[in-house]
């Protein structure tokens, strides 16, 4: 069986999803539901555990399904992120943890020093981290030495449903690393998480496309169904590009003109 493997762990799902964007939690439980995930992140600042008559995110997840994966969103430094990461194994339980670095609040591009600095302590503590990057090939090979569970490059900006625009980035850090790689934000739609899985990905992490679509429900179904079809045409192997054009029916046999006729 074709599963995916992290840390020890094993997935049939190849479709990690986000939390966030949903109009509410009913929508965001049943797009889940049909995504068929089994790893879903969330952020820390939105979890709230403790509080009398609250319910939170956490509440609205079924926690025996999915693999949590809190996730570090909104520190801008390495120190910010390494204390959000500890608050968040405290109060949900797991070691877990989606790293995100990210000073620059416009483009919202991580921070690669930040990033390696923050993965190095984390591991060094004993977390499973799954590090959101730039398509740095370098860095996702310095992240897999200091012990990430996967490497996360960004497909193109958080949010922008741009699609793939850093592929040959993405392609060398396939060739590269031996460690899951996840392509994670920018993709808008099913066919963008296949050509992902196409190029040799191991998952997609996908939010804003499914949270911000007409009928999110039927988007996460599509993704389900677009990663499946990636991931097995790369295990199926794709034809050979050519320069050109190639046959499909055998020349032989083909009846010419020159040829003498058939007597009735």
């Amino acid at each position: 069986m074709d599963l995916l493997n992290i840390a020890g762990q094993q997935f049939t799902s190849r479709l990690m999803l986000g939390t966030g964007k949903y109009r509410d939690f009913e929508v965001m439980k049943d797009a889940l539901e049909a995504s068929g995930t089994q790893i879903v992140t969330v952020s820390i600042r939105r979890v709230e555990i403790g509080a009398a008559g609250h319910v939170g995110i956490l509440d609205a997840i079924d926690l025996s399904r999915y693999q949590l994966l809190p996730n570090t969103a909104g520190c801008k430094t390495a120190e910010e992120a390494v204390r959000v990461a500890r608050l968040a194994r405290a109060l949900t339980g797991t070691n877990w943890i989606k790293l995100e670095v990210i000073p620059d609040a416009r483009y919202l591009m991580p921070d690669p020093l930040g990033t390696f600095e923050a993965a190095k302590r984390l591991c060094e503590e004993g977390f499973v981290v799954l590090p959101y990057m730039p398509a740095d090939p370098v860095l996702a090979h310095k992240l897999q030495e200091v012990g990430c569970a996967t490497v996360m490059p960004l497909g193109s900006p958080i949010g922008s449903g741009q699609g793939i625009q850093n592929r040959a980035s993405i392609e060398v850090i396939l060739n590269s690393v031996t460690a899951p790689v996840v392509v994670d934000a920018g993709l808008g739609v099913p066919s963008e998480a296949s050509q992902a899985m196409e190029m040799g990905a191991s998952s997609v992490l996908v939010n804003t496309a499914i949270a911000e679509a007409r009928d999110p429900v039927r988007m996460a179904e599509a993704f389900r169904d677009g990663v499946n079809a990636g991931r097995q045409a790369y295990l199926a192997g794709r034809m050979p590009v050519r320069e050109h054009a190639s046959p499909s029916s055998p020349v032989q046999g083909v009846v010419r003109l020159t040829d003498p006729e058939v007597p009735e």
